[in-house]
């Protein structure tokens, strides 16, 4: 190995490691946002659903949708979205209704109840957000610089799993 490759290799052994340190950092701050998301549950007493069930909640919203579109649309990240779904009907969280077209697909949205849940998630989110300006010292131009660097990551995974190159 000579003095040159061994130069070159140290920013790419550089980049590596922040890499590295990246991915361990999303996969950490996820878990938090769970543990955050059931902390606050927990004070309001709400303990039926967990928090992977609350912020699917939260993402779907308004929508309509079926379970294979909540992985698609990027609602739901997990696995087991059919067991979640079914507790999130069972405790009155969420409609579900057979297709008229394909019986196989379920299309579920929220009840009220659902609604209800899914504001105390958005209520939690409002207050990080004016906390994270007054406390944390962020700015919107800091989270709009964060979001657009991790867009470029989730674009070059997508291209990844889809193009393999």
């Amino acid at each position: 190995m000579t003095m040159q490759s061994t130069i070159a290799e140290a920013p790419a052994q550089d980049f590596l490691d922040s890499y590295l340190d990246s991915l361990s950092l999303v996969e950490r701050l996820h878990r938090l946002l769970l543990d955050v998301i059931k902390d606050e549950f927990e004070r309001l007493g709400i303990l039926e659903i967990n928090a992977v069930q609350a912020l699917l909640l939260f993402n779907i919203g308004d929508n309509e949708v079926t379970a294979g579109e909540l992985k698609s649309r990027g609602y739901y990240q997990g696995s087991n979205v059919s067991y979640n779904l079914k507790k999130l009907v069972e405790a009155g969280y969420m409609h579900h209704q057979r297709c008229e077209i394909d019986r196989r697909s379920v299309r579920v949205r929220l009840t009220p109840r659902g609604r209800e849940l899914r504001q105390a998630v958005g209520d939690l989110f409002a207050r990080h957000s004016e906390q994270l300006t007054s406390r944390a010292g962020m700015s919107p131009e800091n989270l709009e610089d964060l979001n657009r660097r991790l867009r470029r990551i989730e674009r070059f995974w997508t291209d990844q799993i889809r193009y393999i190159y």
